[in-house]
């Protein structure tokens, strides 16, 4: 397998941004998930080690606030789309002009937000993530942001007991996390038709955290919807997620 290399560089406000790389080939993006990282999402459970092994290059940030990432605790280090906006920072300063764009939830609102704003990768692929997670973002935020407040009280048998878990095990920097939440805004619907290149909706058979994966696919102008095993954070450790990756973006 080849062996992961990782650089930082300066986004749109010099916020570091950590990116790990593996293989050669065709550059894909991948966006890992909220409270997560890219080696968490895409090389533990060797998703990416199957995209470089099938000729691709896996370019995978740690989000702002997320992974080896800048964690500012400065509210203005979190401007309305600014996950985006870091996005579209990564792909000049990689000068990207022929990539893939692979998003996992939180980084598949990332990726349809993107392109939405004006990138073009000849392929996409919306994962863990359903139509009302798009245009229902703000209730979502709220569950997370109301875990985070009630980080030291939540018991076993709570609501939120899983994504505190799920921070404490990765050590989420609560405050820039919060910050960040707070930057993520709904996506209109009617946007959707400006993703109109090949999407690939990626989802877990018993993963409906961010709604009708199906109703999605139906949305997008050129989209499938595909179906994997597993729940929402339980289907990042399938394997199907990986072969189904390299299957849609080789084909």
């Amino acid at each position: 397998m080849d062996t992961q290399r990782s650089f930082s560089f300066s986004s749109f406000d010099g916020t570091e941004l950590a990116v790990h790389r593996m293989g050669a080939g065709r550059p894909v993006v991948l966006l890992h998930g909220l409270f997560s990282s890219a080696e968490m999402n895409w090389v533990r459970f060797g998703h990416a080690g199957k995209l470089a092994d099938a000729g691709f290059e896996a370019i995978m940030p740690d989000l702002r606030a997320h992974g080896a990432s800048g964690k500012p605790h400065d509210p203005e280090s979190y401007p309305p789309g600014v996950l985006a906006r870091d996005v579209a920072a990564l792909v000049a300063a990689l000068e990207l002009d022929d990539y893939d764009l692979v998003g996992f939830s939180l980084g598949a609102r990332t990726a349809a937000r993107s392109v939405i704003e004006g990138q073009r990768p000849r392929r996409l692929v919306l994962a863990g993530m359903g139509l009302e997670g798009l245009a229902g973002w703000s209730g979502r935020s709220a569950y997370f942001i109301d875990a985070i407040d009630r980080f030291d009280q939540v018991k076993r048998g709570d609501p939120a007991f899983m994504p505190v878990s799920f921070m404490k095990t990765m050590k989420i920097d609560r405050v820039a996390a919060r910050l960040l939440l707070q930057a993520v805004d709904d996506t209109d619907p009617g946007e959707l038709a400006r993703i109109t290149m090949p999407t690939l909706v990626l989802c877990g058979d018993k993963d409906d955290d961010n709604g009708s994966a199906e109703r999605l696919a139906a949305t997008l102008p050129d989209a499938r919807h595909v179906t994997i095993p597993g729940t929402h954070m339980g289907s990042v450790t399938e394997g199907a997620l990986g072969d189904e990756l390299v299957a849609f973006l080789a084909g």
